[in-house]
This record gives C-alpha cells, sequence and structure tokens, in this order.
C-alpha cells in the first residue's frame, strides 16, 4: 500500500514539501471556437435582383470597369420560345460576368459573329450556316473606373435587318463612350429572325398582350429597359435618365417601343440612327416603307408551316399541309413549333426566302399605325436625337437589281467581300480597284443617272430618308426638342472610299469611337486619315454625353451650334482634324 502510496503522490506532482497530498489539476477552459471569417466581396461585386455577380476592373487599359453576359431573362427556350421573356431565375453565391454571353440564333451574314462569337476569321466559313445560341438574353455593362454615382446611362440595341448582329462585335464596344461621356453604357442582345417577331395564331396563348402579339425582340429590349430600371443604380447609374439608343434595325425596334404604351417609363432619352417606322401608306409614292401591315406577317406566318411541315416529312406538300394544319388543335401546333429545332427551323425558312423580319403593328405592343401614333400624341415623348448617313445606300448594293436596276452593284459574293475587307491593309499600296467590287454597268461610280452614286442614292433617298423625314416631321408637330445630324465622312482607302463612302453604319465608330478589331472599321482606317477621325469621334462623343445630361447635343467640342430639325449638323473631317458643318433651316 505504501509503494501504491507512493506512486500516486508521484503522479500526482507529490514532493517532500507540503502534506504530501495534492488535488488533480483542474483542466483550462475549452478556447472559444474562432468566428466564422466575414467573407468581403470583391470591389467588382454587384448586387442585381436574382443574385450577385463579378465583373473586370480593365482601369490600367481603358479607364472602366466592366460586366459581360449578365442575363436579364430566361433562355426563351423549349416552352419559353414565342413567348414574351421571364424574369431569371435567381442564383446564390457569385456569377462570374467577364465574358460577353452567347449570340442570338441566326443565320451567318457578313457582320454577324464566327464560330467563336466574336470578330475573326470564322465569320467567312459561318456565312450562310446557323451560328449562335437561343440561350442569348444578356446585357453588358461599362462604366468609368470611378465612384461617381447618379451617370447617365445608355441602352444601345444593335442592327443588322433583325436577323443577325451580335453584342461581342468590338464595333459596340462600350469601353471607350462609357468614359469619354462619363456615362454607364449598357448593350443588350434580342431574339432574331423568326425567333424574335412570328406571327402565327396558334403560338397565342391567350394571355398577357406581349406573348400573344408576335413581337417577341420588342418584348427583349423592353425587358432590358426593365432591367436597368431595377438594376442600374448598383452600377453607378441613375435608373431616371436613361436614353435609348440603336442603330438600323435596332433604331426601328427603338422607335416601335417608344409608340408602345408598355414602355412608357422605361426612358428618358432617344438617340435613334437610319432607322424608321413608317407603313407605305404613310409615305409617298416609290418610297420604301420599314413597316408592313400585320397582315403581312400573319401570310408570312402561314407559309412557314406550311414549308416546316413539307419539309420535315409531316405533310407531302403545301396542299396537305393546310389539311394537316385544320385538323390540329392550337396547342398541338404550338407543340410541334417548339420541339423544331432552332437551327433547322432557320436553315428551313431562309432558304424558303422567308426569314425577312420586322416589328409587327399588332394594335397592342405596337399601334397598327405608329407614325399615327406619333401624330396623335400617343408615343414616349422624349428629347430626341436623330441620324443618318449620306451615302445610306451604298451598303445595300447588292439590291440594285430587285429594285428596278438591271443588276445587282457588286460583282463579289459576300465570302469573297468578307475576304477582301477582313484582309485588308489601309496602310499599304492599294491591291484593289472599284471594277474589282462594283459591277460595271455602274462604273464610273460618277456617272450621272446610272452610275454608282446615284443608283445606290435612290435607296438612300427613297428608304432611309423618306423614313427619317417621314418621322421627324410628324415628330415635330409634338416637340421640338429633335436634334439630326448627317456623317459625310467618306476618306476611306481606296476603293472603299467609293464602295462605301459615308454608307449605311459607317457612324457607329464614331459613336463608340471604336476604329479597331471589327470588319467595318479594318476598311475606314489608316495613318492617313487617323488624325481627323478620332478629332470627329472625339467630338461626337462629347456631343452624346451632353445630350445623355441634359437632353440637347449641344457642346463646345462641336465647335458650333447645333439647331433642331429640321435643321442639320454635317460631320465630316478633313485627315488632321473635324470638320463640324450645321445646316440651319429657318
Amino acid at each position: 500500500m505504501a509503494a501504491a502510496a507512493c506512486m500516486a503522490l508521484a503522479a500526482c506532482g507529490g514532493g517532500s514539501s507540503g502534506s504530501g497530498f495534492l488535488l488533480p489539476p483542474v483542466a483550462p477552459p475549452a478556447a472559444e471556437p474562432p468566428a466564422p471569417a466575414t467573407v468581403v466581396d470583391g470591389p467588382m461585386v454587384r448586387q442585381i435582383t436574382v443574385g450577385k455577380i463579378e465583373g473586370v476592373d480593365d482601369s490600367a487599359r481603358s479607364g472602366t470597369w466592366f460586366w459581360k453576359g449578365v442575363p436579364f431573362a430566361q433562355p426563351p427556350v423549349g416552352a419559353l420560345r414565342w413567348r414574351a421573356p421571364a424574369e431569371p431565375t435567381a442564383w446564390s453565391g457569385i456569377r462570374p460576368a467577364v465574358k460577353f454571353g452567347n449570340a442570338c440564333l441566326q443565320i451567318g451574314r457578313l457582320f454577324g459573329p464566327g464560330a467563336n462569337n466574336t470578330y475573326d476569321a470564322t465569320i467567312g466559313a459561318m456565312l450562310g450556316k446557323p451560328v449562335g445560341s437561343e440561350n442569348c438574353l444578356f446585357v453588358n455593362i461599362w462604366r468609368p473606373a470611378t465612384t461617381d454615382k447618379n451617370l447617365p446611362v445608355l441602352l444601345f440595341v444593335h442592327g443588322g435587318s433583325n436577323i443577325s448582329g451580335y453584342t461581342a462585335d468590338p464595333l459596340y464596344d462600350g469601353a471607350t463612350l462609357a468614359k469619354a461621356a462619363n456615362a454607364v453604357v449598357i448593350t443588350a442582345s434580342y431574339r432574331l429572325g423568326i425567333l424574335g417577331f412570328l406571327n402565327i395564331p396558334q403560338l397565342r396563348p391567350g394571355g398577357s398582350a406581349g406573348d400573344d402579339s408576335g413581337n417577341f425582340a420588342l418584348l427583349d429590349n423592353m425587358a432590358a429597359l426593365r432591367f436597368i430600371k431595377n438594376n442600374v443604380a448598383n452600377f453607378g447609374g441613375d435608373p431616371g435618365n436613361v436614353t435609348l439608343s440603336g442603330e438600323s434595325a435596332g433604331a426601328t425596334n427603338l422607335l416601335a417601343v417608344m409608340t408602345s404604351p408598355m414602355a412608357k417609363g422605361l426612358f428618358h432619352k432617344a438617340f435613334e440612327m437610319s432607322g424608321g417606322i413608317s407603313l407605305a401608306s404613310n409615305l409617298p409614292p416609290g418610297s420604301l416603307p420599314t413597316l408592313s401591315p400585320a397582315s403581312v406577317s400573319l401570310a408570312q406566318g402561314a407559309a412557314i408551316l406550311e414549308k416546316l411541315l413539307v419539309a420535315d416529312g409531316t405533310a407531302a406538300d403545301a396542299a396537305a399541309a393546310k389539311i394537316y394544319i385544320a385538323t390540329r388543335t392550337p396547342a398541338q401546333i404550338a407543340d410541334y413549333l417548339r420541339a423544331q429545332d432552332g437551327s433547322a427551323l432557320l436553315t428551313t425558312v431562309v432558304a424558303a426566302g422567308l426569314g425577312s423580319v420586322a416589328p409587327i403593328p399588332d394594335g397592342t405592343v405596337l399601334p397598327t399605325d405608329p407614325i399615327g401614333a406619333v401624330a396623335a400624341d400617343q408615343y414616349v415623348k422624349v428629347p430626341m436625337l436623330a441620324g443618318n448617313t449620306r451615302d445610306e445606300g451604298k451598303l445595300f448594293a447588292s439590291l440594285l437589281g430587285s429594285i428596278g436596276f438591271p443588276k445587282p452593284g457588286w460583282i463579289v459574293a459576300d465570302a469573297q467581300r468578307f475576304s477582301m475587307m477582313f484582309n485588308f491593309d489601309p496602310d499599304a499600296a492599294p491591291a484593289l480597284t472599284v471594277a474589282d467590287i462594283i459591277d460595271p454597268f455602274y462604273l464610273p461610280v460618277d456617272k450621272p443617272g446610272t452610275g454608282y452614286n446615284a443608283a445606290t442614292a435612290f435607296i438612300t433617298k427613297g428608304l432611309f430618308e423618306a423614313n427619317r423625314d417621314n418621322l421627324l416631321n410628324t415628330m415635330k408637330t409634338r416637340q421640338s426638342n429633335i436634334w439630326h445630324y448627317r456623317l459625310d465622312w467618306a476618306q476611306e482607302p481606296s476603293p472603299w472610299n467609293d464602295v462605301y463612302g459615308a454608307s449605311h453604319a459607317f457612324d457607329l465608330p464614331f459613336v463608340f469611337g471604336n476604329f479597331g478589331g471589327s470588319l467595318l472599321s479594318n476598311v475606314m482606317g489608316g495613318k492617313v486619315n487617323q488624325s481627323g477621325r478620332i478629332a470627329l469621334s472625339n467630338a461626337v462623343m462629347a456631343s452624346i454625353g451632353a445630350f445623355m445630361r441634359k437632353g440637347d447635343p449641344n457642346t463646345p467640342e462641336l465647335g458650333a451650334t447645333w439647331a433642331p430639325w429640321p435643321s442639320q449638323m454635317l460631320l465630316d473631317a478633313t485627315p488632321s482634324a473635324a470638320r463640324i458643318t450645321p445646316v440651319n433651316v429657318p
């Protein structure tokens, strides 16, 4: 026992001092578990209504921050094909917003995307082939790399005849304009071709007005505006100062949205380039309207449905297709259409010559007579900046043979023209001549009456100027704050200065400040004209910034006073300086 006691004492730390009996040591209290680390969002994280996104600090390169590929609607696929855009599904965590979303599904064209959703050599290989995706409703956001708040906001809608185009085109990169105008610049995609505009009664669910209209692309445009209204303050933008802008088909869509009862309160200024919303009944005889009555799209929809049924073997011919349609319920036809593969669908429709689309004056989303709605003061009345180019029609010279002239304007197909433009070196000695591109019938270009300039001027006047005058003169009866410019700059290196001149869409590089990395800007560049075009672009961007801030494009950088329509401002440059000239009409 003595030995056992001794061992116990030793184990307890006993020794010669004290009584030799010690209490067991008390265990120290357990340490408090460390508090979970607070996750701090990075500086490029922003909260939007459906989750968090993280963009890119591009301040070292462009002086801006950007967020790309941000969904503003659910993918319009499956049951949502040919339905009004639905709110995006919320997500947890932080979604990267560092690259562009998919281009919308389309048949490849000259100014559409390549296989990689960007401007590269594959555009030439994709001509006439399906490219893009139906999962494509995204916005891209640029803003100056500052802490400024309540910045003016611009939403730009790209062109492409409503059948092609993509926001990832470097032409539409918003960084330079955002920095120059001290604004938030946003680009948004929208459904194209018959996925964006289709008038087939069986697709009308009898639900919302938008679902029944056939104007799905316009509904996409308005959904992008609602995204801005609900979210842009978190990017430093002012939701109460939004300018809606667009070029070509994008401008036509913009003007259609202006007359839509559904668009009230969604934007506060408008900047349209080369658009129109006139019907033939609004224009002088011989003009070319931008819109057709809903009956035209209804007939197109019926023909499309019949072609699809024949193409996939469901019906033997058009007569059998009509019988098949008559014996099916609307729901069955709608299910049949939504089950079609998108690429095959577009291929069949375009091959049948039924692929052209435009806003449909359905009487609900878009008035049956949009110009009449403006005349009746039934539109979103906001300050208007409008623009055209002097030689709009030159971009459409291939159509001359279909509008009364004996031949198309060009002797090269799109694949050849793409290669010529893509490989063009503006600073090299000219390797091409106008005779390599323009049909000899139209040469010399300045031949009176039948020369290339005169022939393409027919398109400029009959389509673009006729629609412009009808719109702005009607609008002028309701508001005075309308300003119009005409781009006269035509200093491309030879032969493009004759082939295109101041053509349709050639104002875009001046508006965005982008003269590199796109097919259009590739034939505009070169060292010879660089100083002048950059100076003109800087003045244009300053004027756009002034318009966005105060609803008036006048700014000291113009060096001239810009009077409202019917006066105009002519935008041009010498090789070394801007040349901006007012043309005042009493």
